[in-house]
């Protein structure tokens, strides 16, 4: 075990919650965020701390600017620093632009887009201090190859690509390192919701004939944080080769 510390939003289920146990197996103290099930967060610290790390699970909505502000004020007085950042925490809210409200629109930028910008913000005294650290950033596949639907969510993701590489170029003197992995179909509650009745076009799509497993998305986060060490900038796909239509 070692004495980094990793902060990972939307950690509590699905992709977020492989991620923590990925960590903390490397050895990694780990705090995460959730929203709502704080059941579920607290089986999950409990179960990190049945390996030996320390693990902090405190709520947090990265729509708001105040709540992320209460997280991560309540990471640096449990741990002191921050070396690892993962953005995860996103929503969806799909639907063709021509119906979609306008609280749809500017609640799936805020979350995603806004909130990984603030979350990146707050990490960085720590690491400027300390003259090095890591931000992994979720992306999407959306982001390149979007299916109907998704112009609000490819947008927000499109601009996550965009600040990762923007970030890289800012943070590079310092020794901090930006990086982003966009998954494509995961096998998730999430991704299960949005997939109904367009399976069959999907799985055709996929040069992989299955959807990703979550852990498979953690392993991708776990290199570019640990082992990835000549990486910055750059947009890892981990998307089972999906085709454009």
């Amino acid at each position: 075990m070692h004495d980094k510390i990793a902060v990972v939003t939307g950690g509590s289920r699905g992709i977020g919650k492989a991620i923590v146990r990925a960590l903390a197996r490397e050895g990694y103290q780990v705090a995460f965020s959730y929203v709502r099930d704080e059941g579920a967060a607290g089986a999950l610290r409990d179960e990190i701390e049945d390996l030996g790390v320390r693990c902090l699970a405190a709520q947090c909505d990265v729509s708001q600017a105040d709540s992320i502000a209460a997280f991560f004020e309540q990471v640096e007085q449990a741990f002191g620093r921050i070396d690892v950042l993962v953005n995860n925490a996103g929503i969806t809210r799909d639907g063709l632009l021509a119906t979609l409200s306008p609280a749809d629109i500017a609640l799936v930028i805020q979350t995603n887009l806004v909130g990984t910008l603030l979350c990146c913000q707050k990490v960085l005294p720590s690491m400027m201090r300390q003259r090095s650290g890591c931000i992994v950033n979720l992306s999407s596949v959306a982001a390149q190859k979007p299916g109907k639907g998704q112009s609000n969510y490819a947008a927000a993701k499109g601009g996550v690509e965009a600040l990762t590489r923007a970030l890289a170029v800012e943070l590079a003197p310092r020794n901090i390192r930006v990086n982003a992995v966009a998954p494509g179909i995961v096998n998730t509650e999430m991704s299960t919701a949005l997939i109904g009745s367009q399976e069959q076009d999907i799985q055709a799509r996929l040069l992989i004939k299955r959807y990703a497993e979550p852990e498979e998305i953690a392993e991708a986060v776990l290199f570019l944080a640990e082992r990835g060490q000549y990486l910055t900038g750059e947009v890892l796909s981990v998307n089972g080769g999906l085709k454009m239509p």
